[in-house]
């Protein structure tokens, strides 16, 4: 993703209120996603939900004035914590681990224990640098954030383990 210097995106970042859902980055955090379509998914606060994929199901459930929601998601607790971890990875291209801390009352370092080891590749090639209050993106780790948020990313191996299909990161 590309803005220009005086894009309200890039203004965004640089003021740390850069936010990222469905549809991308946005300077609007907190927002609900009211989406329609096949497959297409909601988002509010605490929730996901996500239409039928099938045309015919789809709209035989809107004729019938019925909603075409196929499945609902509400967030844990983990959820919650992991969600704003990865969004101020992707959106600030750093985790202030104290602000994390203090949002959750959690040490971020014992309830990351399991995910900090998945950075040492990304430090050894001088891409992340960890720091006793903050993980920072560093050179051209920009153009692998997606691989870097994938560390703290808890469904990704048990997803991985079901069926090994993502969007590609390079």
């Amino acid at each position: 993703h590309f803005a220009r210097p005086d894009d309200e995106l890039a203004i965004a970042q640089q003021n740390g209120t850069l936010y990222r859902n469905f549809q991308g980055y946005s300077t609007r955090a907190g927002c609900d996603v009211y989406a329609f379509g096949l497959s297409a998914i909601s988002q509010f606060e605490n929730i996901y939900a996500q239409n039928v994929k099938d045309f015919r199901e789809y709209y035989r459930r809107i004729d019938a004035g019925e909603l075409a929601t196929k499945v609902g998601y509400r967030m844990t607790f983990d959820d919650h914590v992991r969600k704003e971890t990865i969004m101020q990875l992707m959106c600030n291209l750093e985790i202030d681990k104290r602000r994390v801390e203090g949002m959750f009352e959690i040490d971020f370092d014992s309830y990351f224990a399991d995910d900090l080891p998945k950075l040492q590749p990304f430090i050894g090639d001088g891409l992340v640098t960890v720091e006793k209050d903050s993980i920072k993106v560093i050179g051209s780790g920009i153009l692998i954030i997606r691989n870097l948020a994938m560390c703290f990313d808890a469904y990704l191996e048990k997803m991985m383990k079901e069926k090994p299909v993502f969007s590609r990161t390079v």
